[in-house]
């Protein structure tokens, strides 16, 4: 036995007596084990072992778990707690300049403290200088400021805002294929009593909690995400996702496992969902991570916030150096604003000064009220409808021009040899249209019927276009085209947190726009300007007789058809013929071959036509007075009279009316009125809408107002009275015979005048 196993040392390699010295038997190889049968002495061994106390988990319940505890007494289930210590303050590179005045602020503090002296005055203007230094700051952030408070360690994550924003959640995991991504969180929660899927990227508050969720990258198991999507789908939820990542996991095992396929399966399954999607981007919305939950009917976005490719990835491809990261950022329009002007975000959910972590409760309530407002929306919509809207906004990102709109039919699937180049439109073109308009017009010989039948909206669009480009080519010439721009996304922010403007902004408008008007005859384009102006004021003029005409003939013609009826109706044309045959028997030649009865008669008959007349065309929304005939014996001069006072009450209603416009209340509302406007541009949201609607209303019921403490009614009835009590001619279509309100008064007035 010692000799083979002696004989078998001598022949073993070194390697097999490494390997072999796990076993227990030092210097033998496994190999000369399994041949030789060894006689091993039996030895007595003891096993010994130390438990090691851990501290006790809560997870999944409590020991006394409590039943009031936000989110129902499930959101013991999560393993997502407060913090226990308080995240340290980050101060990023641009806000270093504020650092100085937090110091001072401190220093003043302490030494108050240390001296017992009052220096709550020093103290109260060293925080409004940092307030306004803030806000200063905020204000002008540019993109790759932006993009670092995306990053921000601090900023709240999907959770944390969940948290706040739910009365209930419940956290549900798993693929159903065998993995569970942490980087995806996904459950059932409710807001204000509504039911929603809530999906989202989350981040860690620390390191530890970012390598747990692998810094809030997923991997190719966006299945998780896909099947709690069509779980909702199935059972009606709606669905709300928050993107907040860098990107997908861009590892060797996520493309063994399909990482693109992946997130294409998403984008294509996302597009049949029959329930609304509203995706939120809280802070990153890095590449294909972020589509692949971000396909919803609307897209928003936190005002820091960020959608994009990498700035940085994108500058050392373009530029060889990710130093050039900042022209990156501005280059590739990643931000709030920009994307709403590319009308691929739908909105810019406000944050506070310092960003969403500096009052994430306040934040969480913005994006709140934004999910309401959103679902309010989109609930309206069938599911027809709700798919269509949702093709439709994506189909329409990149079909950009510039001029005349193109058909939207062909928008979706133009190439780009299909996209029109706009044709600019010059001076000469534009006076030889004004001309063949006054020569067609002048042929038509006011005629209301042979008056040209054209559409000026194209021509006054361009027209339009042209002049805003020699405004801005003036402003540019001035030296105040950087100060517009900056004013415009001054007014833009306020207008995107649905707020009254700034009386400082306001000031700030009417300075630059004074100082525009006092520079603008100085600028070298203001002849040409101003030919353009005075040719679009003609354009609207003709546009304006032309409408108004057509708006005539069409009133003639439906007051004509009533008219007609009138005449038509089986009683009026018995009476009549019956009147027509007695006057005929009888041999009338004129008024005085009858006698009083049948006078009488015809008096009645007369006012029985007017009256029905006057049903006929209050029923059909005309509010006309009838006006009889002149008698052969009726003063002519009188009828002169009162129509020269119909005129002069006229215009005083209307030196009225300007004088109230110019009054200080009714100009601020027109001005934001004018601004509302200016920011819904040609297809304004229902938002917009509701805002332009309401301002129109409040002018017009401050011209009711203006106009009903004035004399003008008092002069309007004494007019009537008196008509109706001279000769009845002006007769008033109102069977209750109450006084007339201020908006009837003017159609009254007006409509007399003009159809008289």
């Amino acid at each position: 036995m010692a000799a083979s196993a002696a004989a078998s040392l001598t022949g073993a390699s070194a390697s097999d007596l490494l390997r072999s010295s796990t076993t227990g038997f030092s210097g033998v190889p496994l190999r000369t084990l399994g041949r030789a049968r060894l006689a091993l002495k039996t030895r007595d061994f003891a096993v010994s072992c130390k438990l090691r106390k851990v501290k006790k988990h809560e997870y999944p319940w409590p020991d006394n778990p409590d039943p009031n505890v936000k989110g129902g007494v499930l959101s013991h289930l999560s393993p997502f707690k407060p913090l226990r210590e308080k995240p340290k303050p980050v101060t990023l590179e641009f806000e270093k300049p504020l650092l100085d005045l937090q110091k001072k602020i401190i220093d003043v503090r302490k030494m108050a403290n240390e001296t017992g002296l009052d220096f709550s005055d020093q103290i109260l203007l060293l925080e409004s200088k940092y307030q306004q230094a803030l806000k200063d700051l905020y204000t002008h952030l540019t993109p790759i400021q932006r993009v670092n408070i995306a990053r921000h360690p601090n900023r709240p994550t999907f959770l944390d805002h969940i948290f706040n924003i739910t009365e209930k959640f419940m956290e549900l995991h798993g693929d159903r294929e065998g993995y569970d991504d942490p980087a995806i969180v996904a459950g059932i929660g409710t807001i204000d009593g509504r039911r929603y899927m809530f999906i989202g990227h989350q981040k860690g508050r620390n390191t530890k909690e970012n390598i747990q969720r692998n810094f809030g990258m997923p991997t190719p198991h966006y299945r998780k995400a896909l099947r709690l999507m069509e779980y909702a789908d199935h059972h009606g939820f709606p669905i709300v996702t928050f993107i907040d990542t860098p990107g997908a996991y861009a590892d060797l095992k996520s493309e063994e496992l399909g990482q693109g396929e992946a997130i294409a399966h998403n984008l294509r399954s996302m597009f049949g969902l029959k329930v609304p999607v509203v995706s939120i981007v809280i802070g990153e919305g890095g590449s294909g991570g972020a589509l692949a939950i971000g396909c919803a009917n609307k897209l928003l976005m936190l005002e820091n916030a960020v959608f994009y490719v990498a700035p940085e990835a994108c500058a050392a491809i373009l530029w060889k150096s990710a130093k050039a990261a900042p022209k990156a950022a501005e280059k590739l329009k990643i931000t709030a604003t920009e994307l709403c002007k590319l009308e691929i975000a739908d909105g810019v959910i406000p944050e506070p000064l310092g960003g969403a972590h500096a009052d994430s409760a306040w934040t969480s309530q913005q994006i709140k009220n934004a999910i309401n407002e959103s679902m309010d929306e989109l609930s309206k919509l069938s599911i027809e409808e709700l798919l269509k809207h949702r093709h439709d906004k994506f189909r329409k990102i990149g079909g950009f021009q510039e001029g005349i709109p193109i058909d939207p039919k062909r928008k979706f699937s133009m190439k780009k040899k299909d996209i029109p180049i706009p044709k600019k439109i010059s001076d000469a073109e534009i006076e030889a249209e004004i001309q063949n308009l006054k020569q067609q017009i002048s042929e038509a010989k006011g005629s209301y019927a042979e008056l040209p039948k054209l559409d000026l909206g194209d021509m006054i669009k361009k027209l339009n276009r042209e002049i805003d480009h020699e405004y801005f080519e003036a402003a540019k010439a001035i030296g105040l085209a950087d100060r517009f721009s900056k004013l415009r996304e001054e007014v833009t922010k306020a207008n995107s947190q649905n707020q009254s403007i700034d009386p400082l902004l306001k000031d700030k408008i009417e300075k630059l726009e004074a100082e525009f008007d006092q520079g603008l005859p100085g600028a070298p384009n203001y002849g040409k300007l101003q030919k353009k102006l005075d040719m679009l004021k003609e354009l609207s003029k003709v546009k304006h007789l032309i409408e108004t005409n057509r708006e005539a003939v069409k009133l003639k013609q439906e007051a004509m058809t009533i008219f007609d009826d009138v005449l038509n109706n089986p009683r009026i044309k018995e009476n009549y013929e019956t009147l027509k045959g007695e006057i005929e028997s009888i041999g009338a030649s004129s008024p005085s071959d009858l006698d009083d009865e049948l006078k009488k008669r015809i008096v009645e008959f007369r006012k029985e036509v007017g009256l029905q007349l006057a049903n006929a065309l209050k029923s059909a929304g005309l509010v006309i007075s009838v006006r009889e005939k002149p008698r052969e014996n009726s003063d002519e001069s009188s009828s002169s009279e009162y129509e020269s006072k119909i005129e002069e009450l006229n215009k005083d209603i209307e030196k009225e009316i300007e004088s109230s416009v110019n009054s200080s209340d009714i100009k601020s509302k027109i001005e934001a009125l004018n601004l509302e406007i200016a920011k819904a541009g040609d297809t304004p949201d229902a938002d917009s809408k509701n805002r332009i609607a309401a301002l129109v209303q409040q002018i017009k019921q401050s011209l009711v107002e203006t106009v009903d403490s004035s004399s003008l009614k008092d002069k309007y009835e004494n007019l009537v009275s008196k008509v109706s009590t001279e000769n009845g001619s002006l007769k008033k279509a109102e069977p209750t015979g109450d006084n007339p309100t201020n908006d009837e008064l003017k159609v009254e007035v007006s409509t007399n005048n003009s159809l008289s």
